[in-house]
């Protein structure tokens, strides 16, 4: 099996590139306007997750202030460190009441080993996110985020994502508001690359890449 690099795009991003802009002209321009940027891993399951709790419902900006935050009070943002931390301290972090009451949750299950990140690279998208949603504070958006971010998964269409969506709507729709079942049927002309394609449209909104 050829292995992703943890410093390079994955093994797939040029074949992704060359067939979502042979088969759609909008994301061959968007492409074409962010030549030298990629996905890059990030190969530490439990901040991917906890990063992407720490996101939820918040923008970008927002999330990264936080986060920083978390990172240096904590001294890294580990599941050990989080639950040493005082419910106060985490609110100061800029963290509502319930994110705090997710991250204890995800950080005791990684702390006990009822999460094992080790059997997740073998499981397909919909076991793992089965998995993973079991979780406080875990939901379906969060997940794929996880399935993107840290393990790369080339096909993933996270259409609860409002970046997704607005940037579809822009691209697609002349700005109208459209139901799930018109943009599912617009993200199935870009697979096996779903996740490819959701990566630039969200560059098309953003040109600095987020990470979980």
């Amino acid at each position: 099996m050829r292995r992703h690099s943890a410093t390079s795009a994955p093994v797939y991003w040029s074949t992704a590139k060359r067939e979502l802009s042979r088969v759609d002209p909008v994301l061959a321009e968007i492409i074409r306007r962010h030549p030298r940027i990629a996905l890059r891993p990030r190969g530490e399951p439990f901040q991917t997750l906890a990063r992407a709790i720490v996101s939820q419902q918040i923008s970008v900006k927002a999330a990264l202030s936080v986060w920083n935050r978390l990172c240096e009070a904590s001294g890294g943002a580990h599941p050990d460190a989080l639950l040493r931390m005082q419910r106060p301290a985490l609110r100061a972090c800029g963290l509502s009441e319930r994110k705090c009451e997710y991250l204890g949750d995800l950080a005791r299950h990684f702390a006990a080993g009822t999460l094992r990140p080790q059997t997740w690279p073998g499981m397909d998208d919909e076991a793992l996110i089965a998995e993973l949603v079991q979780v406080r504070g875990i939901g379906r958006w969060t997940a794929e985020m996880y399935l993107i971010f840290n393990l790369l998964r080339p096909d993933v269409l996270p259409l609860a994502d409002l970046g997704l969506q607005r940037a579809m709507r822009l691209h697609y729709f002349r700005g109208r508001l459209v139901g799930e079942p018109r943009m599912r049927r617009l993200g199935a002309t870009w697979s096996p690359w779903r996740s490819v394609a959701t990566w630039y449209l969200w560059r098309s909104l953003d040109p600095v890449p987020v990470a979980y």
